[in-house]
């Protein structure tokens, strides 16, 4: 039986989804569900994980030790070379979210084996999809992907036909970072606009990238989703602080409405994972809340997103 290291949490959740936990011999320093992943031994660190730095310091730290570090990571090879894996699941995705492909595939050619490096570089929920089914593969379960991507497929496709028969599609703007602003990137645009909304300054299938906060103004977003990338509510919660304080933030649609959510985007949009269909709900309960009643915000206790407006 293939013994499996995860490097970063949207492929341990994949692995759970696929029934493979007890497969699951390390992670990283970030994996946090499903909650058998916390009795795992944890392979990687990182000195900004709850730090808490400000979301300008965090910024700052990570850009200086990409140009001089090129990672913000660490792995503790010897406790890997212990956990003997057959399978290490990582991504090239992005280098500010989980350890380089490149750090991992020269360490796991020295290892015995040596194991297999399974690459997860998702920019699309397709893409999310087709990393599920190459798990499954590598892991010798195809049939349980087959199984798991009818069922998100299917959820998919129920917020789809229900969003279609609506007319009105609101502005909305998917804030991956608030200080410096960064607009959403890869699969987060293609989810507004699946649950109804547009999001003009989203790139779709790219990565997030900064941009100036007079673009936002210019687009005067009804919506405002603040989904930090790696961040939880109570994060995102501090950070509203900051963009409240932005020139001329009260004219905008989004702020005077009281149209500003915050939700828990390190569970759900930052994670290329199963749960990314959920993000996709939520999105739909905050679009159109009249709509989609089940996927709305249950009030400031809400785990998952919270109206602050």
């Amino acid at each position: 039986m293939d013994r499996i290291v995860s490097l970063l949490p949207a492929a341990t959740e994949i692995a759970a989804a696929l029934g493979l936990m007890d497969r699951v011999v390390g992670v990283s320093h970030e994996c946090d569900f499903p909650s058998e992943a916390n009795q795992r031994p944890r392979v990687t660190h990182c000195p900004v994980h709850n730090s808490g730095m400000t979301s300008r310091e965090v910024d700052e730290s990570v850009r200086r030790a990409l140009r001089e570090n090129g990672t913000i990571y660490t792995i503790n090879e010897p406790l890997l070379r212990k956990l003997r894996p057959d399978v290490i699941l990582t991504q090239k995705l992005c280098d500010v979210c989980a350890v380089g492909y490149g750090t991992v595939a020269r360490l796991a050619e020295t290892l015995p084996g040596p194991p297999t490096v399974v690459n997860l570089e998702p920019s699309s929920v397709s893409d999310i999809f087709d990393d599920i089914r190459r798990v499954a593969k590598v892991c010798d379960v195809p049939e349980r992907a087959d199984k798991l991507l009818s069922q998100l497929s299917d959820r998919i496709e129920g917020v789809r036909r229900r969003a279609n028969r609506i007319r009105h599609r609101p502005r909305c703007f998917l804030m991956e970072w608030v200080d410096p602003p960064f607009c959403s990137g890869h699969w987060g645009p293609k989810l507004v606009e699946i649950a109804g909304g547009y999001d003009s300054l989203g790139r779709k299938h790219q990565p997030s990238v900064q941009i100036e906060w007079q673009e936002v103004l210019d687009t005067q977003p009804d919506v405002i989703v603040l989904a930090l990338c790696g961040y939880n509510i109570d994060r995102a919660r501090r950070d509203y602080e900051i963009l409240r304080g932005f020139p001329d933030f009260n004219s905008l649609p989004a702020a005077h409405r009281g149209e500003i959510y915050l939700v828990d985007a390190s569970a759900y949009f930052a994670r290329p994972g199963p749960r990314i269909v959920d993000s996709l709900e939520i999105l739909a309960g905050i679009l159109h809340p009249t709509e989609f009643p089940e996927f709305a915000s249950r009030g400031p206790e809400d785990p998952r997103v919270v109206r602050v407006g």
